[in-house]
This record gives structure tokens, sequence and C-alpha cells, in this order.
């Protein structure tokens, strides 16, 4: 290493750059990160394990999935002329379309929103600018209007539900955005089984590309994401994705998963009762104000200054949720949980309730 200069041997921005940070949960009820908790029956897991045992380890797998994308075009309803690119989880599909663009390109979301947009593109030394949202987390149209203007950006991420304020934005907002904006507006629907059907999947066309991905349902150690787009904009995508970047394991478990979509449906059910049963639970302590979710976790404010100690308190107790007071700005005094199953909830409320 010491014939190394990492200052001459890496870009600027990498160097600049802070490594995303997991928690280690071993030994946690974890809570952080918005993960379906409910696994599959054992005769489920059984029927799984023996079409696997005809997965063709020894060949490489279609490298355009697809099977899988046939179905999942089917069962998300996009017409024909509408095409999917498939991604090793939605973190991939971000890299490739930032990649995609020339350099100096602008690139314009809300803060906060998901951190990967600002960290690839970041990484990639394209501009980014993030535009706060409204104090009741609701998107601040004039100043989005105004940095569209001023920007002019190649790509606008925004994610519907919010992450981390698990709202939905306005639709109408989101369509004047729509109109103003001369690049590509990327609607990330991540959260998509937990909004009530709300969704902009059927105003796919031109510039809009609506993002989504399996984890959230209940396959996130799958890795799978998906984009659907126009044919032009895709087959762009498409030159500078990795070739088999859809392992064959993945292809054949995600096909599997999605031809006993009721049992996803059944437990995504029991998350949102989950979810209204624990929003009025956290609104009923003192000092804790919960927010409204469409999505799978709830973001709480707690009193002044007693975030990160009340984080430590709950996680001391064997449950783990998500800090994200340090992030400042609307996330200030808040953290976040995900939505577990019943009795997971009921351990983080007796956790935060010991912690207040």
């Amino acid at each position: 290493m010491s014939k190394l200069n990492l200052q001459t041997l890496f870009r600027s921005e990498v160097l600049a750059l802070s490594a995303y940070h997991v928690a280690d949960a071993q030994g946690f009820i974890k809570l952080d990160a918005m993960e379906n908790p409910y696994t599959w029956s054992n005769n489920l897991k059984l029927t799984w394990l023996a079409r696997l045992k005809n997965c063709p380890l020894n060949r490489y797998p279609d490298p355009e999935a697809r099977e899988l994308t046939a179905m999942l075009k089917t069962l998300n309803q996009i017409p024909d002329n509408i095409e999917l690119l498939l991604g090793n989880g939605s973190d991939e599909i971000i890299q490739l379309l930032l990649m995609a663009l020339p350099e100096n390109s602008h690139i314009l979301s809300t803060t906060p929103s998901f951190v990967m947009y600002k960290q690839i593109s970041d990484s990639l030394g394209l501009n980014y600018h993030g535009v706060s949202l409204r104090a009741d987390f609701e998107l601040d149209l004039p100043a989005m209007l105004a940095a569209i203007e001023h920007h002019n950006p190649a790509i606008i991420f925004l994610a519907y539900p919010n992450n981390p304020t698990g709202n939905l934005f306005d639709v109408e907002a989101i369509n004047k955005i729509i109109d103003a904006a001369n690049g590509l507006v990327i609607i990330d629907e991540a959260y998509e089984p937990f909004a009530n059907n709300a969704s902009f999947i059927n105003r796919v066309a031109n510039n809009v590309l609506v993002m989504r991905t399996v984890s959230k349902l209940g396959l996130a150690g799958l890795r799978l994401g998906y984009i659907a787009g126009e044919r032009e904009i895709i087959e762009q995508l498409h030159k500078i994705r990795l070739p088999y970047n859809i392992n064959v394991l993945t292809q054949t478990t995600v096909q599997f998963a999605l031809e006993h979509k009721d049992v996803f449906d059944e437990q995504t059910a029991a998350i949102c009762a989950g979810r209204t049963l624990m929003l009025n639970e956290l609104n009923a302590l003192d000092g804790i104000t919960a927010f409204e979710s469409a999505a799978n976790f709830i973001l709480f404010k707690t009193p002044e200054n007693q975030a990160t100690k009340i984080f430590e308190a709950i996680k001391t107790q064997g449950v783990l949720i998500k800090n994200v007071h340090p992030q400042g700005g609307l996330l200030t005094d808040c953290l976040r949980v995900t939505v577990g199953t019943p009795d997971e909830n009921q351990a983080f409320l007796r956790a935060l309730k010991s912690a207040l």
C-alpha cells in the first residue's frame, strides 16, 4: 500500500463519499429495513425446493429473464408497447439510469427521500439537487418547478410513497412536475403493495418511467427490481446493463413466488392492519407524533433532542429500528420503524414506552 496514493488513484467523488451503512441486526428483533417479517409455510418451501432442483446451475441464466419479465408485465397490466428492464435490486437500476447520462448532468429529487439517489449521483460526479419537502412532507411544488427551470434536470426521482416519510405525494403536483420536466421522471413505487392501489403505472409513456421491486413484497433476499418505460429508453439501458445480472435462482424463485401471489397478498393485508394498530398506539403516547403512512413503516417524532437516546434505549431491549435524526432537517428528532408481526410490534411498543 505504501506505493499507492489513494488521492490520485481514485476519483475525488469516491474519496469524498461515506459508505452506505447497514446495521448489524444479529440477535435483534429487526424492524429497521422495511422487510416483510413473514416467511413461507413448510409446504410452500418444499414445493419451491422441488422447483429449484431443475435449475441449470451449470449454464448462464437467460440474460433478459424473458419468462419472468413476461410474468411481471402480465401481473402489472403493462401494455405491449412498454418494456421492462430487470435489475439486481432497484439500486442497480438507479445506477444504470445515472450512468447513462452525460457528464455534468443535473439530478433532482426531494429532501428527505431515498438516500441512494444522491449516493449514486455523487459517486458518478453528477450534480444532485434535493428540494426540501414542506413541513407536512408534501411536495413544495413552487420550489420543485423553480428547480426544474433553473437546473433542467436529466432525471427527477420521486418516491411514491416516499421513504422515509411514508406519505403519498399529491397526484396533481406530480403531474405538474411531469409536465414541466424536459428529462426523465422516475416514479419509484417500491412500497406500492401497501399503498392501496395508488400508482402511476398507467402513466408510463414518453418521459415517465415507473420503478418497482419485489423486496418489500417479501423477497428482499433475492434483490430484484424492475423499471417500466418506453422501448426506446429501455433499449439504451440494456446497452450498459451487465450481462446475466439476474441469476437463475432468482429468476426461478421469483416466478415461483408470483405464482403464489395470494400468499403475499395475505401477508400484505396483515402488515397494513398492523400499521393501523401501531399508528394508533404510537399517537396515544405522550410526546410521540406518528405520521400517516402508505408504506410498511412508520415515521414518528420524539420529544426534542431525545431521538438518539430513545433509539439506543430501544436497542438495548433487543429491538432494532432506524434512527433518522442524524439526517437533520425535517427528520430532526425522528425515528422510523418497520411494521413487523403482531408480537414484534408489541415488543417494539413496550421497548419504546420503557424508553420514554
